[in-house]
């Protein structure tokens, strides 16, 4: 049976951390968050954010557009907002209309100010060993876990299921970085089954079920990052949670694994923008 990776409570320990350090500052940061349209899992995902922001002591401000918004008007706020030394750090809500270049909009925001860790120069920096000015929430929240389970990554067989922009393909990097042997496997992977049995950490990043007991190398790790509703409306992952909990020696749950970690991690990294910035100035 796998030891459960409580992905709330290490989010929770993060959070009084954070909440620790801004009692010290007597400026604090302010995060700003756009939102285009009305998308309900964006809506939920921005509440969560300034919930969270709001309980640490973070400023936050929820810029909501029309979804047919021109992508030039999206283009102009985003610059103001670059400039506004009052704001310390951008988020523009993923997905976007699609009369909206999601790169165009990702390149527009200023890298000291991106907090998903998403433009040119963060993933870059990130790909050549240089510290980016923010890690993406996600990846950054997996490693986190891992660490504080004291999960060895050096060495080790990573695979990844998923090649996100996002997810996947920052992970990899991070986890190179770390010194694991990397293998991301996505819909046009071949014998997907073979390749996911030789992972020492599996990790699942897709949106769908997709990952179960006879995929799973007996006492590997297992990392659920996808998270949906399944046809009964219930919250679930990629992972066959409950058949491959026999077999893992740790297994992150959904909800309550990697998704409260990636808030954490966001405002973790709205507080270090801001400390940087304030540098700057």
């Amino acid at each position: 049976m796998a030891i459960i990776i409580d992905g709330k409570s290490v989010a929770d320990k993060i959070t009084e951390q954070l909440k620790q350090k801004l009692s010290q500052l007597q400026d604090k940061p302010h995060l700003a968050v756009i939102q285009i349209g009305n998308n309900a899992a964006s809506t939920i995902y921005v509440n969560l954010k300034k919930k969270k922001a709001e309980e640490i002591g973070i400023k936050s401000t929820v810029i909501n557009l029309d979804e047919n918004i021109e992508e030039k008007e999206l283009i102009r706020i985003i610059q103001e907002l670059n400039k506004d030394n009052s704001i310390h750090a951008i988020l523009v809500q993923l997905p976007l209309p699609k009369h909206i270049n999601e790169n165009k909009i990702i390149k527009t925001i200023s890298a000291q100010k991106d907090v998903d860790g998403f433009t040119a120069q963060n993933t870059g920096d990130l790909l050549n060993g240089i510290k980016p000015k923010a890690y993406p929430c996600t990846p950054k929240g997996v490693l986190k876990l891992l660490k504080e389970y004291n999960i060895e990554i050096q060495g080790k067989h990573a695979v990844i299921v998923g090649r996100s922009n996002i997810v996947g393909k920052p992970l990899a990097i991070m986890l190179l970085n770390e010194h694991a042997t990397v293998t991301i496997c996505h819909s046009k992977t071949k014998n997907l089954q073979e390749i996911t049995k030789q992972a020492d950490i599996l990790i699942s990043a897709v949106g769908k079920k997709i990952i179960f007991k006879d995929m799973v190398k007996p006492d590997s790790v297992v990392i659920d990052v996808g998270i949906f509703k399944d046809e009964n409306g219930k919250t679930t992952g990629d992972v066959d949670f409950e058949n491959v909990k026999d077999i893992a020696s740790y297994i992150t749950p959904v909800p309550k694994g990697v998704g409260p970690m990636t808030i954490a991690c966001l405002m973790e990294n709205t507080i270090e923008l801001f400390k940087n910035n304030k540098k700057r100035v």
